[in-house]
């Protein structure tokens, strides 16, 4: 595994700074080392107190990782003073090693992280730079241009260019989320404003960059795909205090890995659903369904891509496991989720006096609601398990595990059973099963 190193401030609300940097390094595959440069008290919503640390207790901590790991890239975040600056660009002077400067200024919660003069604190450093990454702020004040527009972000990056760095990375998270690369040539990478958590954005975007630059990427495509992990990071992120959210290194990685054990979960559970009795499985055919936790569409919602049905005396899977497969089932899980985030699987079975019984003398939370009042502006299955759930809350019953409607003109009763994972749903419509014969 690769070694990279960051020099940079610790975060105690742990949303930038050193704790955004080893997070970011260790979900993009390199082994992260640090040199601690302040300590600060902080949360999201501010800086409280921040304490700098000597000089030389700064330069003792990158002596000893460099005595012992062979690192390949060094990103550089808060260094507060024209003296720790120095001291740490006289070190990195001796070394051939990349280094990508954060040269940032002020914390996203809000609170100014140097003193003095930041052409004093960065104007030894840029020089020894890869790559530099400020955002449009701090692009300003190093460059003395306003910027109001990507040709504006252009001049700054050609200005600061003239300081030293060997490529300069304006990023545009403060006017449009487009960034722009100049290395001697311009690059414009094109994004968008998203919402979600931006604390330790900068801070996740330069450790990206650094983890790129260490597995042997040049700058440009380094900065491209750390566009693109920030941009997951953010739409991942969530408020964990009163202030700004912050990024989430590791969402979509969580995610994937999710989503793997979900498809595998609902595969288990068809194993069960062959078994039971095919009087379950309604004309249409039914679908077995599980969202992953941080669900938010049907997309996030794995199913049965062709439905599963009853052919003769066997119940088939038509399809395979596939995410975006169920539109029906995924909106129930999607609504459900809303009241009861544990709520991740349903599956949808024939609906009849005799399984109704079955759920009661099961002890099933039961709940139900009437097709002829869907209103016009929303989908059968979000508003009637949405009404479902608030009759079986506001009667004193708690959520409900079994929700069914009577159909209609032209369209077939429905029951569907709700569970924490596709298994557990399996499990409760084979019991269903196993009372009806």
């Amino acid at each position: 595994m690769r070694a990279v190193m960051t020099i940079a401030g610790s975060d105690s609300g742990g949303g930038a700074g050193i704790q955004a940097d080893i997070r970011t390094f260790a979900a993009l595959g390199v082994h992260g080392t640090s040199a601690v440069t302040a300590i600060t008290a902080q949360n999201t919503l501010g800086i409280l107190e921040i304490y700098h640390l000597p000089p030389s207790v700064i330069v003792d901590q990158i002596i000893a990782v460099f005595s012992d790991l062979d690192i390949q890239c060094i990103k550089t975040g808060v260094l507060a003073t024209p003296k720790i600056a120095e001291a740490v660009a006289d070190l990195l002077s001796l070394h051939k090693i990349p280094v990508v400067v954060d040269p940032v200024m002020a914390a996203e919660a809000g609170g100014p992280l140097i003193e003095g003069d930041p052409a004093e604190v960065f104007g030894r450093l840029l020089p020894e730079a890869t790559s530099v990454t400020p955002n449009i702020r701090e692009a300003e004040i190093l460059s003395g241009v306003t910027i109001r527009e990507i040709d504006d972000m252009k001049r700054a990056a050609y200005e600061i260019y003239a300081l030293g760095p060997k490529s300069v990375i304006v990023t545009g998270g403060h006017l449009n989320g487009t960034d722009v690369v100049y290395n001697g040539d311009f690059e414009v990478l094109k994004g968008s404003l998203i919402e979600g958590g931006t604390h330790g954005a900068g801070c996740t975007f330069s450790a990206a960059v650094t983890a790129f630059i260490a597995k042997g990427y040049d700058v440009p495509r380094s900065a491209k795909m750390a566009k693109a992990f920030v941009t997951e990071g953010i739409r991942g992120g969530e408020r964990i205090g009163a202030g700004v959210g912050a990024v989430n290194q590791v969402a979509a990685t969580l995610d994937k890995a999710e989503r793997y054990l979900t498809v595998l979960n609902i595969e288990e559970a068809l194993h069960t659903i062959k078994t039971i009795n095919v009087e379950l499985v309604p004309e249409v055919g039914s679908n077995l369904a599980m969202a992953i936790s941080r669900a938010k569409t049907v997309a996030d919602v794995a199913g049965v891509r062709g439905r599963i049905i009853k052919v003769g005396q066997t119940i088939t899977p038509v399809g395979c496991v596939a995410f975006g497969a169920s539109r029906h089932v995924g909106r129930v899980i999607l609504a459900a989720m809303q009241a009861d985030t544990n709520v991740k699987s349903a599956m949808n079975v024939r609906c009849s006096k005799e399984i109704i019984d079955a759920c009661r003398d099961l002890n099933f939370v039961i709940s139900s609601f009437d097709r002829a009042r869907e209103p016009d502006t929303t989908s059968l299955a979000e508003w009637g398990t949405t009404n479902a759930i608030e009759t079986s809350v506001s009667a004193g019953r708690g959520m409900p595990e079994v929700i069914y409607d009577s159909g209609g003109i032209g369209v077939e009763p429905m029951v569907r059973i709700l569970g924490q994972s596709a298994r557990e749903v399996a499990d409760k419509v084979m019991q269903i099963s196993a009372i009806l014969g």
